[in-house]
């Protein structure tokens, strides 16, 4: 009985929880978009920068990245905004057009921690209303309502094979006759 009420405890949290992603997906999607626009802002600026002294971006690092600590420092990091915006603009374009069902199946494409973060400090969870939420919020229940029945079953059967040993043996009385 309380195992069918934890699972069912479960189902519920698993169903609230699954149910938000439809709008937290639609948050990080457009913490990604203002993201990718402002690093193409940046390395436009560091193509200008190079452009302005007839090198290319590459050329440009690497013989900044040899003038001393600071300015390596510096190349290193432009470099790495390089590199990320490089990343995050693969995630966007195959994120971009993908409704909330089609988002779950490439949520690998939404792995930015800093992004993801800045999502959730704004995130406000809601009552779904549409068909993506309740889709989701039926998933998530069925996914938390199995998956602590499946614990719970396992954890009973590892209950009653520890105490095996320690039971009563039953006996029984043959007829002879």
């Amino acid at each position: 009985m309380i195992g069918r009420a934890l699972a069912l405890a479960g189902g519920l949290t698993g169903a609230v929880g699954a149910s938000q992603f439809p709008e937290f997906s639609q948050q990080y999607m457009q913490r990604l978009g203002g993201t990718v626009d402002e690093l193409a802002r940046q390395i436009d600026r560091y193509e200008a920068d190079a452009q302005a002294v007839d090198m290319t971006l590459d050329d440009y690092l690497r013989q900044l990245a040899a003038e001393g600590p600071l300015a390596r420092t510096q190349a290193g990091n432009m470099a790495e905004d390089i590199a990320r915006h490089v990343r995050l603009t693969e995630a966007l374009t195959t994120l971009e057009g993908a409704g909330p069902f089609m988002r779950a199946r490439l949520a690998s494409y939404m792995g930015d921690r800093e992004i993801a973060e800045r999502a959730f400090e704004v995130f406000k969870p809601a009552v779904p209303a549409t068909f993506e939420g309740a889709v989701f919020a039926g998933t998530g229940f069925f996914a938390g309502w199995l998956g602590l029945s499946l614990l719970f079953g396992f954890l009973a059967r590892l209950w009653a094979t520890a105490r095996a040993p320690f039971r009563p043996r039953r006996t029984t009385r043959r007829g002879y006759g």
